[in-house]
């Protein structure tokens, strides 16, 4: 098996996770919710409004406080919404695996043993990328 084959078959494994499938299962219910997805596109609707009236040299502040009301609305509505909340756990969830999954592979490129490298990152990193020289 070559390196390809057996990125194929980890994607393949990844798929039968049961973190996966949770994921999945949520992101689908979630594109179901009529209603969610109806807060969702006002919410992107009133953003933009609001970065519309933002971007005025004669900004009208009503309107401003209107849709900044009407987003915060729109915001607990998105949040709040239980298949939403489903979802955010299910995708920290998924995300944890693929953190794990990169790491390791990232480890086996650094020449470690992928065998024995932790499944997480030991270093938690807090400050800025730029000035990083490596999370090791």
């Amino acid at each position: 098996m070559n390196v390809i084959e057996a990125a194929r078959a980890l994607g393949k494994a990844l798929q039968e996770d049961p973190r996966y499938v949770a994921f999945a299962a949520a992101k689908l219910a979630n594109d179901k919710d009529e209603e969610l997805q109806k807060n969702i596109t006002d919410f992107n609707v009133k953003k933009m409004e609001l970065n519309t009236e933002m971007a005025k040299d004669d900004k009208d502040t009503d309107t401003i406080t209107a849709l900044n009301n009407d987003l915060n609305r729109l915001y607990a509505a998105v949040v709040t919404n239980p298949k939403m909340m489903a979802f955010e756990a299910a995708k920290s969830d998924m995300d944890g695996i693929l953190d794990s999954i990169n790491y390791i592979v990232t480890c086996a490129a650094n020449g470690e043993d992928p065998m024995t490298c932790p499944e997480t990152n030991p270093v938690s990193c807090t400050g800025s990328c730029a000035s990083c020289g490596g999370c090791h």
